[in-house]
């Protein structure tokens, strides 16, 4: 009987390989009822065993890292959670979507709460149609992707299906019964040819920077995806990229039809490096305006890379291109100090004790002061300065009949360019790793900007293409808020905006910090002594004329 129940399953196979694949878990028990009455129990487990195994879908919590962390370390559940080990203010933003919660009390390099937003994973998997999957067997499965966001001016569309049905692919979704039958609803498809592999070197040329690349081919939104090893640790037996730590900066840059998004949007990211070259989980650092509804449904929140990038409805890459700076370290300290520093912001930030602001606290602000706050000092570029910034408010206060606009445009001026500009806070920390790397450093290093120069293994560079949709194609972001009001159009009332409403936040869920938050004055105080003294002089010129006459 032992040999039988060996080579049964191989016998077996080829007759229940289509059967197999429709069973879908939550209705096999019912299934095996009535099967029963022909097949004795021991033989219907052994025929339908291998094949049903390979084809189901992944639980998440069961798909190796997530970030820096196991994903077994993570329960799924929704917002509404009453036992999670997450604070009330985070999950209060994610009632109905699918997150990734402790099963425990979260240590400090573990997150809290990651934004998954869906519960099952196929690996491996390929678009036959718009309606099948061939998954890595060879079986197929019935497909669909999850419907558009109202509000979401672009979607999915036959170009989109055209471009990845010519790559292997990596779905998150639901298994969901369609009139007794499996199917697989995808929220985000992740081409499994977006691999970062170990090349020789090619380092930047003279007179060749990091602004060129991702400027070239205009932001290179319909270029293929590509990698480049900016610099590598000379080879030593230790030297290989298996399992190592990452840190990384991600850019992505200005959408085609949207005026307020020239400027792009950045987060810092840490995971493991597979041998594969994988790096659909490694965990971006995301931080939006919890204030308003996203139009296409993005919250704020650390999330895996395939979700950040390719959700169907919210993935970067569906909207503008997007490129990345990767280091692979020796050792895991820094990402995880990372880590570690960007979820308690994250907890702040959910609290309302750190409130998203355009030009004050946003994306390129947030993540870079977390950097500098454990230690690496990434030199500032400074701004355009007051001068500039008060004439411009006086001009805006004027033409617009606003002051809140003139309040607006008076701060973009006066940030500090690497905490305004993603761009430019993408390309002052890139060139900051690669002096480090390089041991070109120009100023007295702090311990963290030391650690990073002995453990740094390589630097990738990596260009990431905008998959083809019903959206306008995007290109590079700007760099300096010049550039921005060049880009757009003069006239505001020209510009290509797409509305959004407003997300009131309850305060009864509000941190002791956020209820205590001053609003900023709306005539900045350069402003008002620029005023006073304009008024002075009109007044003081005005008796001098009086004496005179």
């Amino acid at each position: 009987m032992d040999s039988i129940f060996l080579i049964l399953p191989k016998l077996m196979a080829a007759k229940v390989e289509s059967l197999a694949i429709k069973i879908k878990l939550t209705i096999l028990p019912q299934k095996m009822k009535i099967m029963k009455k022909n097949l004795p129990m021991w033989l219907l487990i052994a025929a339908l065993m291998p094949s049903f195994v390979y084809a189901s879908a992944l639980d998440a919590t069961e798909d190796g890292y997530i970030g820096l962390i196991p994903a077994g370390n993570y329960r799924l559940t929704k917002g509404r959670c009453d036992e999670c080990h997450a604070s009330p203010q985070s999950l209060w933003y994610f009632k109905d979507e699918i997150i990734g919660t402790t099963a425990y009390r979260p240590s400090d390099d573990t997150v809290s709460l990651v934004w998954l937003g869906s519960s099952k994973v196929f690996t491996n998997a390929r678009i036959l149609n718009e309606d099948t999957i061939a998954l890595s067997n060879g079986e197929t499965l019935a497909f669909g992707i999850v419907p558009k966001i109202k509000t979401n001016l672009s979607y999915f569309n036959q170009a989109s299906l055209d471009y990845l049905m010519d790559h292997p692919v990596r779905l998150r979704g639901e298994v969901m019964d369609d009139n007794g039958m499996p199917r697989f609803v995808a929220r985000t498809i992740w081409p499994l040819n977006f691999k970062i592999l170990s090349s020789p070197p090619k380092p930047l040329a003279q007179g060749e920077s990091l602004q060129q690349l991702v400027r070239s081919n205009n932001g290179g939104a319909q270029r293929p995806f590509q990698t480049r090893v900016l610099w590598q640790r000379p080879p030593s037996p230790d030297s290989a990229w298996q399992g190592k730590a990452v840190i990384g900066l991600m850019l992505n840059g200005a959408q085609g039809d949207d005026d307020e998004a020239h400027g792009g949007h950045f987060g810092i990211l840490t995971g493991q490096y597979q041998s594969d070259g994988d790096w659909s989980r490694w965990l971006v650092n995301n931080f939006y305006n919890l204030d308003s509804y996203s139009e296409k449904g993005i919250i704020a929140a650390p999330t895996p890379a395939d979700k950040y990038l390719m959700d169907l409805n919210n993935g970067q890459s569906y909207y503008r291109p997007s490129y990345m700076l990767v280091a692979i370290m020796r050792d895991s300290s820094i990402p995880q100090l990372y880590q570690s520093s960007i979820n308690k912001v994250f907890e702040d930030f959910y609290r309302h004790n750190i409130t998203y602001d355009h030009a004050k606290s946003n994306c390129a602000g947030i993540s870079i002061d977390a950097l500098r706050q454990i230690g690496w000092k990434v030199p500032e570029r400074g701004s355009d300065g007051y001068l500039k910034a008060v004439a411009a408010y006086l001009y805006v206060a004027i033409t617009s009949k606003s002051l809140k606009d003139a309040r607006n445009v008076y701060n973009y001026i006066t940030e500090e360019s690497t905490r305004l500009n993603p761009a430019a806070a993408f390309d002052a920390i890139g060139n900051d790793m690669l002096m480090l790397a390089n041991q070109h450093a120009e100023r007295s290093l702090t311990l963290i900007e030391r650690r990073f120069s002995e453990s740094i293994e390589a630097l990738v560079y990596v260009q990431i293409p905008q998959i083809p949709s019903s959206r306008a194609f995007g290109q590079a972001p700007v760099y300096s808020f010049d550039e921005y009001l060049e880009r757009a159009p003069a006239d505001r009332s020209q510009w290509k905006i797409v509305p959004v409403e407003p997300r009131p936040f309850p305060d009864n869920l509000k941190g002791k910090a956020a209820l205590e938050l001053a609003k900023p004055s709306i005539v900045p105080v350069p402003v008002a002594i620029a005023l006073l003294l304009m008024l002075s002089s009109i007044v003081a010129g005005g008796w001098w004329i009086s004496r005179k006459l």
